[in-house]
């Protein structure tokens, strides 16, 4: 999403026409399905995917088409053998895909996709709006739940409101509204900027994770270093939280930092917050000896079984980047729900 949103203002920044080609609505067995995105830039490149194969393929061309004549349309696809087997797409469903070319000489346009892209970093909740006539004609909206609707201030609030959820939504009618929200509840607070943290925070930025580094070392709380990061800290441990936002019920705790006490430190802090995910990185004998500690610090067992640790799904493999992606792989489990199916807790 940042990536998408991050190229469409280089583009118009740069006087360059682009189409947004979003997925609206899917049914039966699809690549992707709605809120999928792509944009195809007037120098033919792309940033996003709406499911690759036939309909990446045909999309492409079709934003090709529409780059040229300045015009957005509804375009439909069915993934039948009989229509694309041609071209290896047999899923057997079929996806609805709006194709929106974006002017750069509507001047309004970048201020919006601007703050769309702040919006996507912020953590907040927030939604874009895109109203729909039934020419093709559309309109942006920004719906930021700290503030008011930017854009679109003519339509009813109910009709508005009807699209805000925790998924892309579509109403048909006379003006067809399409909501999707621009960034996903929760923040990743990772503790440590070291190898595995370097690794991990930009496959989490990159699944659509707001992600947060605290570190105490200014050389592994480097900004330069961690520019997937939302923000990053310098911080001691032993009172970081008290620097940072408050911990909510949505969002995840990750701890790798270099030692047992600094690690112990941090625990002790996230186990007071609601956090969803608490996780910390370590040998089974180095959760052994946190535990303990822990107890011998007043905290009930069943408080120190909601750490998940040793930390990540067991995929195997011990490089930094393969760590990375095992944890990346749980907090993802844990976001969607799955969590819990794939094993019970690490904690006692």
């Amino acid at each position: 999403m940042k990536e998408i949103y991050s190229a469409l203002c280089r583009a118009l920044s740069a006087g360059q026409g682009a189409v947004l080609c979003s997925v609206i609505a899917s049914e039966g067995s699809t690549p992707r399905g709605a809120g999928a995105k792509m944009l195809v830039t007037a120098d033919g490149s792309t940033v996003g995917t709406v499911g690759g194969g036939a309909v990446e393929y045909r999309c492409t061309a079709l934003a090709g088409e529409l780059l040229q004549e300045k015009r957005s349309r509804f375009q439909s696809y069915r993934l039948s053998a009989g229509e694309i087997a041609d071209i290896g797409m047999i899923c057997g469903g079929s996806v609805e895909l709006f194709l929106q070319y974006l002017d750069p000489a509507d001047r309004g346009l970048l201020p919006l996709a601007e703050q769309a892209l702040s919006l996507v970093d912020s953590g907040r909740e927030a939604w874009l709006i895109t109203a729909i006539d039934g020419e093709g004609r559309w309109r942006w909206g920004l719906w930021d739940k700290n503030g008011p609707l930017t854009g679109l201030a003519d339509l009813p609030r109910e009709n508005v409101v009807q699209v805000l959820g925790s998924r892309p939504r579509l109403v048909r009618g006379d003006v067809t509204l399409y909501g999707e929200p621009l960034s996903r509840p929760g923040t990743v607070y990772l503790f440590g900027g070291g190898h595995v943290g370097r690794a991990l925070a930009p496959i989490l930025a990159m699944t659509d994770f707001r992600v947060v580094v605290c570190d105490q070392r200014p050389d592994a709380a480097s900004r330069a270093a961690l520019p997937q990061a939302a923000e990053v800290y310098c911080l001691p441990y032993e009172d970081a939280f008290a620097h940072l936002p408050p911990v909510t019920a949505a969002d995840y705790v990750v701890i790798m930092t270099p030692g047992h006490q600094a690690d112990f430190e941090v625990l002790r802090q996230a186990l007071a917050t609601p956090a969803r995910y608490i996780g910390c990185i370590g040998s089974r004998r180095k959760v052994a000896a946190t535990r303990e500690k822990l107890l011998a610090a007043g905290f009930p067992a069943e408080e120190i079984d909601r750490i998940w640790s040793p930390i990540g799904l067991p995929i195997g493999g011990d490089t930094p980047a393969e760590i990375a992606v095992s944890i990346a792989a749980q907090l993802i489990a844990c976001r969607s729900g799955r969590l819990e199916e794939r094993g019970k807790r690490h904690g006692g």
